[in-house]
């Protein structure tokens, strides 16, 4: 009977140990391949890749005799100004994960800042 206590309040010990390598380990590596998936699922919807596979080619693909530098170069307008605002969401995404993963690797320590810290305020 008194070893199942003891084997018990052994494993309290380690808690902190495994709430510190859930927290900075396996956590973070999960909202990272979380958002990895993301990122996949957001190239694939807004078509980057294919965008810019396929920058030179004319839109719609029209090759008839007269039209087919004008359908480049109507395609390559299009396609860049869809490419800048891709490339702009692209970026606002990724600013707010790090934004993401750093805030939440920061706030067991951020909270406890402001317990200690708001007694002095």
């Amino acid at each position: 009977m008194y070893l199942h206590i003891l084997k018990d309040m052994t494993a309290y010990l380690f808690l902190p140990i495994a709430f510190l390598q859930f927290w900075y380990i396996d956590a973070p590596r999960e909202i990272i391949l979380y958002f990895h998936s993301l990122n996949k699922a957001f190239l694939q919807q807004f078509s980057l890749p294919l965008l810019l596979s396929t920058f030179f080619k004319p839109m719609k693909n029209e090759y008839r005799e007269g039209l087919i530098w004008f359908s480049i170069g109507m395609g390559m307008f299009v396609k860049f100004w869809i490419i800048i605002i891709d490339i702009l969401l692209l970026s606002f995404l990724l600013a707010i994960e790090v934004a993401v993963v750093l805030l939440f690797i920061a706030w067991p320590i951020l909270s406890i800042c402001v317990l200690f810290f708001s007694i002095y305020l």
